[in-house]
Parts: C-alpha cells; structure tokens; sequence
C-alpha cells in the first residue's frame, strides 16, 4: 500500500513539474533554434516507429509502370519540390525556414519503404510542416508521387528535366500548356494520369 501512495505521489509531483515547464515559457520554441539533443532523438525515433507501424499494412501497387512515374513527375514538382527540393533545384526560400528542416527525399528513399513514404505523403508528420495530402487527394493521386520518388536516387538535373517535358498532361499537376508543343501522351488503362479534382 505504501508502494501505491508513494508511486502516486511521484505521478502528481511528475505531473506538476511538466505543467509548470509548460507555463513557464522557458522552452524556446523558435523555428530558427534547433532541438537539444535528447528532444531531435526522441521525435525520431517516435516518428520512426509510428511511420513503420501505421504503414505495416498499406499494400503496394506496381511502381515500376511508367506511366505512374511519368503521372508523378508533374505532381512531385508541383507538391513537394518547394519543400524537398527536386534534381538540380534547392529548396525554396520557406522549407529553408522551417524546423526540422524537409529531408532529402532521394535520401529518404533509402531509408523508407514505398509503403511508409505513401503513408507519410498521405497523412503527413504533425509538428513538421509536412501536410496530410490524403484531404485533398485519393490514394490513385498519391501513388505515382511515390512511385516517382523512388526514381530520385537515380536521377540527375538533366533526367528530371527531361522527364518532365515527357509528362506533359500528365498526373494532377500537369500543366499542359506549360509542354504544348509536344504531342499529349496516350494515359494507359488505369486512372494515374486522368484524376482531377
């Protein structure tokens, strides 16, 4: 019984101490000033293990069609290039600003499953930045943004470039008129190239 009283009276003075840090306003919450130590690794490793887990049971389409890649060119560079940075191109000014900072998504290709890079593009990471695309687009609108970014590791300025001007009228964000001149790509039997919103 006493062991109960003195766990419970350790839980209120715990309880008390963080309340008290909260109010406080001592904990500099500034985007310009990085994270101690001890608070960058347990917001990663918390990330981590929830991104492997909600992502363990999103099932996987063939991301090698090229179709789907070419779908998700036009809308990794309207969506997420600002952010990430694409081939060739920094991040622009805002991502600069933001803490933490939006990763390397050639980088991040290595570490992340296709199913968990999908889970993240759709829900998106609370305190980052990173928003939850599924509002406003289906999975069919998402998965070539994957299947595309799991090129990145490969690709150079040039190839991006290139494989731009390939897209044209192609994905959500394609901007047709920006590739006029090109003939249109015939969409194949799925819907990757065709959803509007």
């Amino acid at each position: 019984m006493q062991a109960i009283k003195t766990l419970i009276a350790a839980a209120a003075v715990t309880m008390v101490a963080i309340l008290g840090f909260a109010y406080s306003g001592a904990y500099d919450i500034s985007a310009d000033s990085p994270h101690s130590g001890f608070t960058k690794w347990l917001f990663s490793t918390t990330k981590h293990a929830s991104v492997e887990r909600q992502a363990s049971n999103v099932e996987v389409p063939d991301l090698s069609d090229e179709a789907l890649i070419l779908a998700g060119v036009n809308d990794f560079n309207g969506m997420c290039a600002e952010c990430h940075g694409a081939p060739g191109r920094a991040a622009e000014a805002m991502a600069k600003g933001m803490n933490p900072a939006p990763p390397d998504l050639a980088e991040e290709v290595l570490e992340l499953s296709a199913a968990e890079l999908f889970w993240v593009t759709k829900h998106g990471i609370k305190m980052t930045g990173m928003p939850a695309w599924g509002v406003t687009h289906d999975d069919d609108t998402i998965w070539p943004i994957i299947a595309f970014i799991t090129t990145l590791p490969e690709l150079d300025a040039a190839q991006y470039e290139k494989m731009l001007a390939r897209a044209g009228g192609l994905g959500h964000h394609a901007d047709a008129s920006a590739h006029a001149d090109e003939p249109p790509q015939e969409p194949d039997e799925h819907n990757y190239s065709t959803n509007e919103h």
